[in-house]
């Protein structure tokens, strides 16, 4: 969650409500002891809501206060990147799903399409990248938008001109993690496993045969990369934690993989060290597990974490 939805959600409620802020907040903390504690303030928040018939439909919602489970939301925001078109066949259902990222100023979040109209707006180029658009009925799953057919999506005349193209981490326990979160996770490594080596096409870096040949370039000179697991320990939970070539580089401080036992040596450090990452959740497709591709990682610094604390 980034830091200041709570604040907005309650000012949403309070002039919503027609109630002083600081009651609002009586209210939500009443929630959160009859709950002995067990749900977080956002989420007391939206239960307070519910409580007061307001209904989100009725405001425009800035991406950095959306919370899971809101329901028939309003955005506006530009479309930064769109993925491509997926078509699934499972338990006897098939169709497609398609999905783009939104950003406005204040952050941005994944947009999951279920509805063939809505569909096809990307594959006729109705819509398209840096196309700022306006969004009418979403749900918010798992901090994603997700569009039903009752959801409606249409070009807006807005301007967003300072989006926010970097992708938003949010700060999650293990515990609290669903498939796609962009995590925030702060956790002990307990684990290590690997690194484990390969051989990949210099050119486009894709794995290559025992024979060295490259699906798309053919026989090649190959170059050696690398993948490494991590178990992360947050005192909710346990995750496998998977670096590629380019984040293993950084957490060792190298710039090939030439050297193996320099990197065995480096990796015998991070045994038991306290971490934070940033990444993003899947799901493992053997194990059918979770677990995050690692996009940064560094210690904790035990002076920066109070720093913050303080704050």
């Amino acid at each position: 969650m980034l830091q200041g939805n709570y604040e907005q959600i309650l000012k949403l409620i309070s002039e919503s409500s027609n109630l002083p802020i600081d009651e609002v907040e009586r209210k939500i903390e009443a929630k959160r002891a009859k709950l002995s504690g067990l749900i977080s303030k956002e989420g007391a928040a939206q239960i307070i809501a519910s409580e007061l018939g307001i209904s989100f439909d009725k405001h425009k919602i800035k991406i950095s206060s959306l919370l899971p489970g809101m329901r028939r939301v309003n955005i506006t925001g530009k479309i930064i990147s769109i993925n491509r078109v997926v078509e699934y066949n499972k338990n006897g259902k098939s169709g497609k799903i398609g999905s783009f990222i939104l950003a406005d100023e204040t952050a941005n979040v994944r947009v999951v399409l279920w509805d063939t109209s809505h569909i096809s707006l990307i594959e006729s180029k109705q819509i398209k990248e840096n196309d700022v658009i306006e969004i009418s009925g979403a749900d918010i799953r798992n901090s994603e938008i997700h569009l039903s057919g009752f959801a409606d999506i249409k070009l807006s005349q807005a301007l967003i001109e300072n989006a926010q193209t970097k992708i938003s981490f949010h700060k999650k326990t293990i515990a609290n993690t669903f498939i796609n979160d962009n995590i925030s996770l702060r956790a002990f490594i307990v684990q290590i496993f690997g690194p484990t080596f390969y051989n990949v096409c210099p050119e486009c870096n894709k794995k290559v045969s025992e024979l060295n040949e490259c699906l798309s370039h053919g026989k090649v000179v190959p170059k050696k990369s690398a993948i490494l697991n991590l178990i992360l320990d947050d005192g909710t939970g346990t995750l496998r934690a998977v670096l590629f070539a380019e984040q293993i580089k950084k957490a060792f401080s190298i710039n090939d993989f030439e050297n193996s036992e320099e990197i065995m040596l480096k990796r015998e450090d991070f045994f038991g060290k306290e971490i934070l990452i940033e990444g993003t959740v899947r799901k493992n497709k053997i194990s059918e597990s979770l677990e995050v591709y690692v996009n940064n990682l560094q210690e904790i610094n035990i002076e920066d974490l109070i720093k913050e604390l303080d704050k």
